[in-house]
């Protein structure tokens, strides 16, 4: 696709490319005129400052900040979209910002970065099947952002059922990484598809006259679409914070089983180590220093004291067969 393409559609479902004009007065005639940028900062801002734009639309076409939404001005709309950056190389939720300047005879779209959606729109208008108002060519756009969209969040899906599963078959702690991953890239998803769901029912509910009732159909759908994304987002943001929720669980407990262990086995040696230890005191008195048995018969009563405790510990719950295989840990 070129980096600047112009249509002028017949309102028929017809559109004929054209040589793009450097000022848009320029390029006046019949029927709807479709300006399409794709390329670096510098040159898109260049062509839209000399365009002879109105200077609020310029402003807003060169801001900065594009988060989604939707703004009025007389007869004309500014309107910002997000699509997920599917270039190679680059992250989805690093999202590409798609700026139009809407009007009964106009339509200007511009993105500083690859975007594969409007490359789908502007072949679709090349192969004949064109949009017959403005409102319905930024219903596609907008329908045509969130079919790409859709992919990405259902990979998301699938990526947090397969955490789920490991969790339950006990491997989930060793998946902390993917998981902040999954939660990361539906944060940042979220973060723009519910002002693009504002932003297209915004447009929805103008009465601009150019918006006929097919394009408020489509939008309509778009909208619906979107909202859709957004609800499966929330989902999958709430879905890893109860896989991250059962990780930490699995930690603490495998953390408190081995702590009992530990105080198994500290609470074994401590009478042990409390009864050897008075006996080897370096005093007189000591009972049997004088008796060969007498070794073995502190050994005796030391077995007799270990056995004891065993038969109190597991009469008490505190060790036995199949301790903690419940929990799922392996």
């Amino acid at each position: 696709m070129s980096d600047r393409v112009a249509f002028r559609l017949d309102g028929r479902g017809g559109a004929e490319e054209i040589a793009f004009p450097e000022v848009i007065a320029d390029a006046a005639g019949e029927g709807v005129l479709w300006l399409h940028l794709s390329g670096l900062a510098g040159e898109i801002d260049g062509w839209v400052k000399a365009a002879g734009l109105d200077p609020l639309a310029v402003a807003a076409l060169t801001a900065e900040e594009t988060r989604p939404r939707c703004t009025v001005h007389e007869d004309t709309i500014l309107l910002n979209l997000r699509g997920v950056n599917l270039s190679p190389g680059a992250e989805p939720e690093d999202m590409v910002s798609l700026r139009s300047y809407l009007s009964e005879r106009l339509v200007v779209t511009l993105q500083r970065r690859p975007l594969y959606a409007m490359r789908d729109i502007v072949t679709e208008h090349q192969g004949g099947q064109a949009a017959d108002s403005p409102g319905e060519l930024i219903a596609r756009i907008a329908l045509r952002l969130a079919d790409r969209a859709e992919p990405v969040v259902m990979a998301l899906n699938d990526r947090i059922d397969d955490l789920e599963d490991q969790v339950l078959d006990g491997q989930g702690r060793l998946q902390r990484g993917d998981l902040a991953d999954v939660r990361r890239m539906a944060i940042v998803l979220r973060r723009y598809m519910f002002p693009q769901r504002d932003a297209l029912t915004t447009l929805e509910i103008e009465d601009a006259p150019w918006l006929h009732r097919a394009g408020r159909g489509r939008l309509r759908e778009a909208t619906e679409r979107v909202t859709r994304l957004a609800e499966e987002l929330d989902a999958i943001r709430d879905r890893a914070q109860v896989v991250h929720d059962q990780i930490m669980d699995a930690r603490a407990e495998a953390m408190n089983r081995q702590m009992l262990i530990l105080s198994v086995v500290a609470a074994l040696f401590l009478p042990l180590g409390l009864i050897t230890g008075l006996l080897g005191i370096n005093v007189g008195g000591i009972p049997g220093a004088e008796t060969g048995w007498a070794f073995w018969a502190v050994c005796g009563f030391l077995g007799v004291v270990v056995a004891f405790q065993l038969w109190l510990f597991r009469r008490m719950g505190l060790i036995g067969k199949g301790r903690g295989r419940a929990s799922g840990l392996p």
